[in-house]
């Protein structure tokens, strides 16, 4: 082997060794991925080129979300139609598993090769998930779609928001981040009558079926934008003066299996957080039921089993992982903690409120299932407007934490009005008003604590910043479901049998309440006492949602507040700004005219 051929297996042999900042970086530079997106950025730097990437971004974003909104109401639907409603939150525990760990692949693999490969790999699972679910005829094979559908609707939403982050500045980060957020201000609207519409007509089948064929007719013009983009870098020779696909090249297939797939992707590391996660989490939504059964074999042994997995875990990610999933110089951040930690608490707390509160709707409150549709969205729909403002007013301010303080407040009253207004049609007014107000406060902290995990890091740790904010939602998304289907599962029986004395009725409205109030209509004496057990239950889960807005609150307390430039991140910046001190901000000073704020923006 020569000298020069031996020098450059050597650089290539870095990629799977542990490096300074864990975040599957060569030793000479940037990861290939990263080298990449910046490149093919470069080829779209006119105002009119990111106008058709955010456009694209938002038509994909515009079908997962209505798909996401609808499939929630048909989830129920099924779950009934199994007679196993009560289900619900195992449908969940399930799915945000599967998306926790999917959220950290999809960023690593991007990394290394590519967005716009990761995206059509998150397209193809999203496709065969959605056949699958629509295709169940029991709720194991409906959870089996799930998951696989899970992948790649979370590969989506972690791809296009690192995409955001590729695209824009910092400080107009939170703005940007609501692009793929903006079509819930539409979808609040239509998916009632979406939902309405294919329940009378084809069923809840169909409602998911569809998506297999709408959704990647939406991603056609995004992956397009990136094919324009690639071949204007090749045909100016930007790619071709990337170093790193050579080096993964020489590492042949054995290595490249072992370096890549096992050592980068923290593979050990990854399938016990999942595993570790599924094993606890799925009993407590199971014990339950008209029997409890928390003495049982198959109740008790995944909860032990899951959790003794967490010690070789700790002890695999601190002494032998060279890549940890976790980095070393994440950990050692307090903000990145404070942001990890909100991630966790908000989904935790919304779904002590939410993971039921569609059939609360409908059975509880004598709603409509297109009033019932659309009140589920309200939330959603107040956390765009508001934090598509607030973008734009943090652009200018260039703070973050003042802003996530005070919405995390507005939840304390959020979750006190719904305590109040928890049954009957007489909630009706209440219960619209505390989803908007839940809604507005989460505009003020969610995408903003994402903008500020991402300002402790370089571009070529954003990806993994990124996913490991949103990995640590679905944690907080699988422990909210699996806490609300403990309780639901443990108290709603009790309380259905305290108050139906004939047990086949009473086991009827558990198993199957959405079509068990066709035949015990509003005023009935049965659905009075199925609205008391109902009113009784959610105001146990939304007193246990307030109780953890407490710690919501004080991890935000840790979080600094740097000012926020226009740059695509902070650390970068300064790196490049401690090696040339004379260098000056000189990013859109010279942007006069009419079209100043639009490329101001990007």
């Amino acid at each position: 082997m020569s000298e020069e051929s031996k020098t450059s297996y050597d650089e290539a042999r870095t990629v799977g060794e542990h490096t300074l900042n864990n975040n599957h970086t060569p030793l000479n530079g940037k990861s290939y991925g990263v080298r990449k997106i910046e490149a093919l950025n470069n080829q779209y730097q006119a105002w009119y080129s990111k106008v058709a990437i955010f456009f694209s971004v938002f038509l994909v974003a515009y079908a997962y979300g209505l798909d996401g909104t609808i499939r929630y109401t048909f989830q129920s639907y099924a779950t009934s139609s199994y007679s196993a409603h009560s289900l619900i939150s195992t449908v969940s525990v399930v799915r945000s598993v599967a998306a926790c760990v999917a959220q950290l692949f999809y960023a690593r693999l991007s990394d290394i090769f590519g967005r716009v490969e990761l995206l059509i790999i998150a397209i193809i699972l999203y496709v065969v998930g959605t056949v699958i679910e629509s295709q169940a005829y029991d709720v194991t094979r409906f959870a089996a779609g799930a998951i696989l559908y899970q992948f790649g609707y979370s590969g989506v939403i972690v791809i296009l928001q690192i995409v955001i982050a590729d695209f824009s500045n910092i400080n107009w980060r939170v703005f940007c981040s609501f692009v793929a957020a903006f079509p819930f201000i539409i979808n609040t609207w239509v998916s009632g009558d979406i939902t309405s519409a294919v329940i009378a007509g084809r069923g809840w089948s169909w409602g998911i079926g569809m998506w297999a064929f709408i959704f990647p007719l939406s991603c056609i013009p995004l992956v397009c934008c990136f094919a324009h983009m690639f071949w204007l870098a090749k045909s100016k020779g930007d790619l071709a003066r990337l170093t790193g696909e050579s080096e993964f090249k020489r590492l042949g297939w054995k290595k490249f299996i072992v370096e890549i797939f096992f050592w980068q992707l923290d593979i050990v590391g990854l399938l016990g957080v999942m595993l570790s996660l599924a094993l606890i989490l799925t009993p407590l939504t199971l014990a339950g039921g008209v029997s409890a059964n928390w003495n049982q074999g198959h109740i008790i042994a995944p909860l032990v089993v899951g959790f003794c997995i967490i010690p070789f875990l700790v002890y695999w990610e601190l002494k032998f992982a060279t890549h940890p999933f976790l980095a070393v110089d994440l950990v050692k951040k307090k903000t990145v903690w404070g942001a990890l930690m909100i991630a966790i608490f908000v989904d935790l707390v919304w779904y002590m409120q939410g993971d039921y509160l569609y059939t609360v709707l409908v059975v509880a409150f004598h709603e409509s299932i297109t009033s019932a549709t659309r009140i589920t969205s309200l939330y959603s729909f107040v956390s765009v407007l508001t934090g598509t403002g607030l973008g734009v007013v943090i652009a200018y301010v260039r703070r973050l934490k003042a802003f996530i303080l005070f919405g995390i407040c507005m939840w304390f009253v959020a979750m006190g009005m719904m305590i109040h207004y928890r049954s009957g049609e007489s909630s009706h007014s209440g219960i619209i008003a505390s989803q908007c107000l839940l809604g507005f406060g989460a505009g003020f902290f969610t995408y903003v604590a994402q903008c500020s995990i991402q300002t402790v890091t370089g571009h070529d740790g954003m990806a993994t910043a990124l996913s490991l904010y949103l990995s640590f939602y679905y944690i907080g998304s699988a422990a909210g479901a699996a806490i609300s289907g403990a309780i639901w599962t443990q108290l709603l029986p009790k309380e259905i049998y305290k108050r139906i004395e004939n047990t086949t009725v009473a086991l009827e409205a558990y198993s199957s309440p959405l079509t068990w109030i066709y035949t015990y209509t509003w005023g009935t004496p049965e659905r009075v006492a199925l609205v008391e057990a109902y009113q009784y239950v959610q105001k146990i889960l939304v007193l246990v949602g307030l109780c953890f807005c407490v710690p919501l609150l004080g991890f935000a307390l840790l979080l600094n507040d740097p000012k926020l430039e226009s740059v695509q991140n902070l650390k970068d910046e300064e790196l490049n700004s401690s090696e040339d001190e004379t260098g000056e901000d000189m990013v859109y000073t010279e942007k006069k005219g009419p079209m100043a704020f639009v490329k101001k923006f990007f």
